[in-house]
């Protein structure tokens, strides 16, 4: 058997720690270039519409809470050492505003086709589907709801928050029931609260937090099989370079992972309940 030189085997390994710490220094260089433009700006811009829980705010102190701002808060400060801002927007604008650069990260948004032409997005923070929040002392509903045909039909009227996934998934499906696009989270609630509208279209964690502060008339009804099922995630600005949205992803990865992403989302169902008593 050939045996290698002892002088050649320490050669060889010199060389190899060289080449390894010349990748992981490579590696080290591109991870601390990421997101540069941001870093030199020393802020993290988050383009924020409220959709309780996922994104609060505090009327009173114009304060952001929830899962989304939680986790846009914790990216800037612990992954890219920036300080962040929260920059008010609606759910019409909140793509436009993103593409037009107002901001660096949208919070919350749904990974569509049509988005994907204006915008690109990161990994999914936590699931979604579209359901259906209703009073059950309606007395148009009095037989109650069984199937999307209880729904879609004449004098039904839906609300909806204008412009969200919500809105493009019964938009699909409803063709006979009324369907009232609103503004905001508020506007919706206020809408099913006072009947003016028969049904409340929202994500089904959100429309669970109006059946937990309201337990004696609101119900909810989910469709079989769900109702637009897919990922929440945060929407980057288009053609943003690969590798920053590698560290982006990590960092979600990290976050469910560790289960600290299902604590935050419970963190923040807290909040939005302890809010509405």
């Amino acid at each position: 058997m050939f045996q290698v030189p002892l002088k050649w085997v320490k050669a060889l390994t010199a060389v190899s720690l060289v080449a390894a710490f010349s990748a992981n220094s490579a590696m080290a260089a591109d991870a601390g270039d990421s997101w540069k433009a941001v870093r030199e700006a020393g802020v993290l811009r988050c383009g924020a519409a409220t959709s309780p829980p996922y994104v609060m705010r505090d009327p009173r102190t114009g304060d952001y809470s929830g899962l989304f701002p939680d986790l846009c808060k914790q990216f800037g400060e612990q992954v890219l050492k920036v300080k962040v801002q929260f920059v008010d927007t609606s759910w019409d604008n909140i793509v436009a505003g993103l593409q037009s650069q107002k901001w660096d990260l949208s919070l919350a948004l749904n990974d569509t086709p049509e988005r994907r032409k204006a915008i690109s997005f990161s990994k999914p923070a936590i699931g979604y589907s579209v359901n259906f929040a209703y009073n059950s002392k309606n007395p148009k509903l009095a037989a109650g709801v069984a199937g999307m045909a209880d729904i879609d039909r004449p004098g039904i009227s839906v609300a909806v928050m204008s412009g969200t996934a919500q809105d493009k998934a019964i938009s699909a499906v409803l063709k006979q029931a009324t369907i009232v696009r609103l503004p905001g989270f508020d506007e919706t609630r206020l809408s099913l609260m006072a009947k003016r509208s028969d049904f409340l279209a929202d994500d089904s964690m959100t429309n669970t937090l109006l059946t937990s502060a309201h337990p004696d008339w609101a119900k909810t009804f989910t469709p079989t099989p769900k109702l637009a099922e897919q990922g929440i995630n945060l929407g980057v600005i288009k053609n943003t370079p690969a590798e920053d949205i590698a560290v982006l992803d990590a960092f979600i990865e990290a976050k469910i992972a560790s289960g600290e992403m299902d604590k935050m989302a419970k963190h923040a169902v807290d909040i939005s309940l302890a809010a509405s008593n």
